[in-house]
């Protein structure tokens, strides 16, 4: 298999914004090239981890950091009667605690399964194990140096979508909802809307070759892959050795994206059940805040409950007591609805001084060209200059018009939007464009909100239980779920979407009326604009969604956008992969002798 360049249409250069969102004068390259000092660091040279008030949260870290202790520092745990904090058994990874701990799970996991399973037959000498966390700290080191010079803003809100989004277009294409006369298999017309070489020849159950085939280029793209970011990160004397470098590559490239990408990690039933799992946890947060209106419902019930509030002199004098407790419920909601906008104005108004504090946003170019004077020659990259972009034209809007599938819903409502879009960003006061005050004001609220040391511990939490249940690689024959629990999976999942939004957002969005009647008459009896929706409503909701989460059914199908969205990542953390191939990248590092 001949060696791919990282190129394709979707990765082209990145629209450049007024500002990187993450302002940091230490280059990628520094970070690439200084490998991570091996002594063990004190904790307060770190950042500190933030304090958790969750103690599910708390016991979870414990056994966490029991788990590393006892894999990796096994001789430590085994003499030590109080347990010492990671960062002073082993080198740090980045800069926060809590990203440490969650990686270091994840190399402990792979090591007592992977490595230890015939090392340990061998010797009890822990300087291999040793030898490779100090490489997986080198290139995490690098790989968060680099990070600071990536514009996350783009890569998740306009990039990323974007590829989304041809996943979700072609599908629908390949999947029309009616049946073409032609008889073309969707695999077929999927792969020549969205080609991929790790996903060719298209598997056929009827030809076995074309299985084999396809799976023995998957593996092998996954070891390019792997390979040149290897040589990339890798410090020289590390990249020569290539048994340990070998080594990394299996255990990257195989156990984590192989058993993730490559498996349940894109099946539908699995991004199904993750769907559920991040709607289960929106949901305890607006629970949680709710949790003063329940607590006073709770109060009054209570009250009643324990007879301390008289039913009887309730009922001695009706009418003064339902006057009182209407002007207080009336009382109180105005206090409640002025609360609310106060702390709407307050949000805002301080998000704008805020924005009116902050300099002018650089151009990345200039942002570059700064960097560019302690770039090393191998990690510098020609990039023709671009136009900035809005925060407003980013794809993710796009995005969720076409997954919602609002053109062909509420057509209206689209091009409403799409005027508004127009107008703030080329309007007569162009608010929205990219020194605008309203694009200002998003990328206020993006730089203050998008930050890896908030967003990657659950993340990788994740992804550790999800890739190894139980602290344990997952066995190998494991059956996926039938096909009965999978729809019945599906169909939770369209549950738990739905009672995100109030019924009658539901009713008018999908268009419904339930079994009462017309719309006039569903509006005099209160059904139709408010309640909650009716069996037969709920049941036509459902089916609705159902069919929009069918775009991810297709494990093979998924498995396209992943490794799309994974290319995206590694070239924008690696531009030099764009545009050299693996051996070029491993010639260019070890010379002529590039061991094979």
């Amino acid at each position: 298999m001949a060696q791919p360049h990282l190129r394709s249409q979707a990765y082209r250069q990145p629209h450049p914004k007024a500002d990187a969102t993450f302002s940091n004068s230490s280059s990628a390259a520094g970070a690439a090239a200084t490998p991570p000092q091996i002594s063990r660091p004190s904790s307060l040279s770190r950042h500190a981890s933030p304090t958790r008030s969750n103690p599910s949260t708390d016991a979870s870290d414990r056994a966490t950091a029991a788990l590393v202790r006892r894999v990796l520092c096994p001789h430590v745990h085994a003499g030590s009667t109080e347990p010492r904090p990671i960062d002073e058994l082993l080198p740090p990874l980045t800069s926060s605690n809590d990203i440490d701990l969650q990686l270091y799970a994840i190399i402990a996991i792979v090591v007592k399964e992977l490595v230890y399973s015939w090392y340990g037959k061998i010797t009890p000498d822990q300087g291999f194990v040793e030898e490779v966390v100090r490489i997986v700290a080198h290139c995490t080191r690098a790989l968060e140096g680099r990070l600071r010079t990536v514009d996350l803003e783009a890569l998740i809100f306009d990039e990323i979508p974007e590829l989304i989004e041809c996943h979700v277009l072609a599908y629908r294409i390949s999947h029309p909802p009616m049946p073409s006369p032609l008889n073309t298999d969707p695999h077929v017309v999927y792969h020549n809307l969205n080609p991929h070489p790790a996903l060719s020849p298209i598997p056929k159950v009827t030809k076995e070759s074309a299985v084999g085939d396809q799976s023995e280029n998957e593996m092998a793209y996954r070891q390019l892959l792997v390979q040149g970011a290897l040589a990339v990160l890798l410090p020289t004397e590390d990249l020569e050795n290539v048994f340990l470098r070998t080594l990394v590559a299996d255990v990257i490239g195989e156990t984590i994206l192989g058993n993730g990408i490559g498996g349940k990690a894109s099946e539908g039933w699995f991004i199904w059940g993750s769907i559920v799992k991040i709607v289960d946890v929106i949901q305890a947060r607006l629970d949680l805040k709710a949790s003063g209106e329940e607590d006073e419902s709770d109060t009054r019930s209570r009250l009643e409950k324990f007879g301390l509030l008289s039913e009887r002199g309730q009922s001695t004098q009706p009418s003064n007591d339902s006057l009182r407790s209407m002007h207080s419920k009336l009382f109180w909601r105005i206090l409640q609805y002025g609360y609310i906008t106060f702390l709407t104005l307050r949000f805002v108004i301080l998000g704008l001084v805020a924005t009116f504090s902050q300099s002018r946003q650089p151009s990345s170019s200039a942002l570059k060209s700064a960097e560019g004077l302690d770039t090393p020659p191998m990690a510098k990259t020609v990039e023709p200059p671009t136009p900035p972009r809005a925060i407003l034209n980013f794809q993710v809007f796009s995005l969720i018009s076409v997954v919602l599938n609002v053109p062909l819903r509420m057509p209206w409502l689209a091009g409403s939007l799409a005027l508004l879009q127009h107008q703030l960003i080329h309007g007569p006061l162009r608010v929205g464009a990219t020194n605008g005050l309203l694009n200002q004001y998003l990328h206020y609220l993006l730089t203050t909100h998008l930050h890896p040391a908030t967003l990657l511990p659950p993340l990788l939490s994740t992804l550790r239980t999800t890739l190894f249940p139980n602290s344990t690689l997952p066995p190998p024959s494991s059956p996926p779920p039938s096909p009965a629990q999978q729809e019945a999976l599906k169909r939770a999942c369209a549950r738990s979407l739905v009672s995100l939004f109030p019924a009658p957002v539901l009713r008018r969005f999908f268009g419904v009326v339930g079994t009462k009647g017309a719309k006039h008459a569903g509006a005099a009896t209160g059904k139709g604009d408010g309640g909650d929706l009716e069996e037969e409503e709920e049941e036509t909701v459902l089916r609705e969604i159902e069919k929009e989460l069918e775009v991810w059914e297709d494990g093979y199908l998924n498995r396209h956008v992943a490794y799309a969205v994974l290319e995206l990542v590694v070239v924008r953390l690696l531009p030099e992969m764009g545009e050299k191939g693996v051996g070029e990248l491993m010639e260019a590092r070890l010379g002529g002798g590039v061991g094979e």
